[in-house]
């Protein structure tokens, strides 16, 4: 039974609880229910720990068909959890430095020490290459941190902050996709992308006849949710709030027209 799409698959696997092989890092007991399913993630919730993930369907495999002591859930990749959802687990190697050869000296003259050296000092370009790279690495985390809290954190309240004759968009949650979207605001007139550094994609779906367009936002162009909605000056109508009190208002601001 390797299908997770099919019915005979989801209805195995809802009947009883059931262990991941292999075991998700970060979670110390490998005992788990699922919860709920979608048509690309499956909810599951640890039957000691208090915790409940989503776990997209791609990650899943066979079951066992023996279920003593307990049923075995294949994975297709090691996955680990953390900041409340899974990621692949990488495992790194650390390599030892070479262990330092003994010191020589001119044979005329052992007596004296070698020479002091100076620090090496980067010249301009290549400080001005390490300051990018360190940007570049901080808006990437940032927009990591803003993608697990959207897509992987419970349900979340939307915020308004501009109040339009048309407020269609107020139906709209972080939860909705494309094709939600579509059947509650109809087809949009235009369709855009925006990939900037890194993995995080962009669309923009524009209604003209509303005044306003609609964003979204995802690790890949399967996995878009709604993150807020802009008028035509590219001015933030409405977006999502964010456990603890952020929200995406920052990231809708600093993202540029497209």
């Amino acid at each position: 039974m390797s299908d997770p799409s099919s019915p005979e698959w989801m209805e195995h696997l809802a009947s009883r609880p059931f262990a991941f092989y292999p075991p998700i890092v970060g979670v110390e007991h490998n005992e788990w229910r699922m919860r709920r399913a979608t048509w690309s993630e499956i909810l599951v919730a640890n039957t000691r720990e208090n915790i409940e993930v989503w776990i997209p369907r791609r990650y899943f495999g066979e079951i066992s068909r023996v279920d003593e002591p307990v049923m075995i859930v294949g994975l297709t990749r090691e996955l680990e959890y953390k900041a409340g959802a899974v990621w692949p687990h990488e495992r790194r190697v650390v390599s030892m430095p070479p262990a330092p050869g003994p010191a020589r000296y001119p044979a005329e003259d052992e007596s004296q020490p070698p020479p002091p050296v100076a620090p090496a000092r980067l010249s301009p370009a290549e400080s001005r290459i390490g300051r990018l790279i360190a940007m570049v690495f901080a808006t990437g985390l940032l927009a990591f941190i803003a993608i697990v809290a959207i897509f992987r954190i419970g349900p979340m309240r939307s915020r308004i902050v501009f109040t339009a004759k048309d407020q269609a968009y107020l139906e709209l949650t972080r939860l909705d996709d494309y094709h939600s979207i579509v059947k509650k605001l109809g087809p949009p007139a235009e369709e855009r992308w925006r990939s900037p550094e890194g993995e995080i994609q962009y669309q923009r779906l524009t209604y003209p006849q509303r005044g306003y367009s609609v964003i979204l936002m995802g690790p890949n162009r399967n996995e878009m949710r709604y993150i807020g909605t802009v008028d035509r000056n590219w001015q933030v109508l409405h977006y999502v709030e964010l456990p603890g009190g952020g929200d995406t208002g920052a990231i809708l601001r600093a993202l540029k027209r497209f």
